[in-house]
């Protein structure tokens, strides 16, 4: 690999044409300078340098030399103030959670990368098993869950609270627990999960027996509410799932006697250091969910 000091020596030199002042500024002998020009070469296989007594001019190869090598000394000059920067609106964060609080978050954040578009925020939609995963495996810079992880190397705080809210078509008024036998279950990823939190604390029946006819199934967060709207069932959804649905003229949305919420935790690795622009986005987030 070539010596930067070299290339350092050989680029002042070609910018002052001097060997006594390329010495000057790098504080070094003139038959200091004249060694690493010569060791230059010799790595080179070739002149840099037309002598001509005293005098000298930059030969092909050092012209060439002298393009590239300028760029390199710069670059190198400049890297620790680059290294050590640490820009709140310029970088990449990794961002992963749920659908349901993904789909109220994730428009907003697009907003804010608009504002400051050295920004880029890459979202994730997946399980609080896997957020956690790639948390602690430093894949992701934040994660948002339902559960509190319970990994010492995971710090977590509390943003937020999701209602849990049974979706019916439009049609229906009073969700009784005989009206929703007789609709028949859309069932999702965590809709199994969701049922037994709310159904089981507000109906006896399915406290007592948690069994209801499955009509339907949908893993698309936003499309959980489409065949309910076309009268095909109901479903039990976190509410920042039901807001995002584009045709809320075609179901309602129904708050049981007893609520029942999913909590949201704000997760990041434990480390020494966190990026500013981590923290804004985590502030931005706090904002949004409280």
């Amino acid at each position: 690999m070539i010596n930067t000091a070299w290339l350092r020596t050989f680029c002042i030199l070609a910018e002052t044409g001097h060997f006594t002042r390329t010495a000057e500024n790098l504080n070094m002998t003139q038959s200091g300078v004249s060694q690493h020009i010569k060791r230059l070469e010799e790595y080179l296989g070739a002149s840099v340098l037309e002598r001509t007594g005293k005098q000298f001019t930059l030969s092909e190869t050092g012209r060439k030399l002298y393009t590239e090598a300028k760029d390199v000394i710069e670059s190198l000059s400049t890297m620790p103030d680059r290294v050590t920067a640490d820009p709140a609106y310029d970088g990449t964060v990794s961002i992963m959670s749920p659908g349901s609080v993904g789909l109220k978050l994730y428009p907003h954040l697009l907003k804010f990368q608009q504002r400051h578009p050295k920004l880029k925020i890459a979202y994730r939609f997946a399980p609080n098993k896997e957020i956690v995963n790639c948390l602690t495996r430093s894949l992701a810079d934040i994660g948002l869950t339902t559960d509190k992880p319970v990994e010492h190397e995971i710090l977590a705080e509390t943003v937020g609270d999701e209602k849990l809210l049974v979706v019916t078509p439009i049609n229906i008024t009073q969700p009784d627990w005989k009206i929703l036998q007789e609709l028949g279950f859309i069932n999702h990823p965590d809709g199994k999960y969701h049922a037994n939190l709310l159904l089981s604390a507000n109906f006896q029946e399915y406290a007592t027996n948690p069994v209801v006819k499955e009509t339907g199934f949908c893993n698309q967060i936003g499309l959980i509410p489409e065949p309910v709207s076309l009268g095909l069932g109901f479903t039990v959804l976190p509410q920042y799932a039901v807001e995002s649905f584009d045709k809320p003229h075609l179901i309602r949305v129904h708050e049981l006697p007893i609520p029942v919420c999913e909590r949201l935790y704000l997760c990041r690795k434990r480390q020494r250091f966190t990026p500013k622009r981590v923290e804004i986005i985590m502030e931005e987030i706090k904002s949004r969910l409280n």
